[in-house]
């Protein structure tokens, strides 16, 4: 068996592990969000959840985002014909351009001893968690529902939640790098996706 079909079995059967673990929240296809995008034949939304109907949806009593962390949902679809390896690296990006990078989910447990409006943007891009103790965040939703695929068969999708540590601002966008060609290593584009849903 060549090493490139060895590792997409390893990651199916992970994938396989994964499904379980999200059972009780699942994602449409990519292609069904307002908020999506298609390059080379790969399709990517992002959605973020701010209301509390959403945040039930995916972590149950908790709504991450009244203590300042936007959990954006992203689902990926892989129709190029070739497997995918995601070594993935997901941006905020406010009308300002100011880049905020996505807040480990081990961190996220951390976050908001109070509940509070999300931070205004200021000096410090990241701001980081207390490890003192785990705040009201420490759920294990938060883990399980973050983005972990590593690898992306043909024909095949996943989705999971990228976590940031900012305020919601009309006109942000993600930006997403990271999408290889499995067999040869080459970098797909990067994209570039509005956060904002159609009025």
């Amino acid at each position: 068996m060549r090493p490139v079909a060895l590792i997409v079995l390893l990651s199916i059967t992970a994938a396989g592990a994964d499904d379980k673990d999200k059972a009780h929240f699942t994602a449409g296809p990519a292609s069904s969000y307002p908020g999506h995008q298609t390059l080379d034949q790969i399709t990517i939304a992002a959605v973020p959840f701010l209301t509390e109907e959403q945040a039930k949806t995916a972590f149950g009593k908790v709504n991450p985002y009244k203590y300042g962390v936007i959990p954006i949902l992203v689902v990926l679809q892989n129709d190029t014909g070739k497997a995918l390896r995601l070594d993935l690296h997901a941006e905020f990006v406010d009308p300002g351009g100011r880049h905020v990078d996505a807040t480990p989910a081990s961190d996220v447990l951390y976050v908001g001893s109070d509940p509070k409006r999300p931070r205004i943007p200021g000096a410090s891009p990241i701001p980081l968690p207390s490890r003192n103790k785990k705040g009201p965040l420490n759920t294990s939703e938060i883990e399980v529902r973050a983005f972990s695929a590593k690898m992306l068969p043909v024909g095949e999708s996943a989705f999971g939640f990228f976590y940031f540590q900012t305020e919601n601002i009309p006109g942000s966008k993600l930006y997403l790098t990271g999408l290889k060609d499995a067999a040869s290593g080459k970098d797909y584009f990067y994209f570039e996706i509005p956060l904002d849903l159609p009025k």
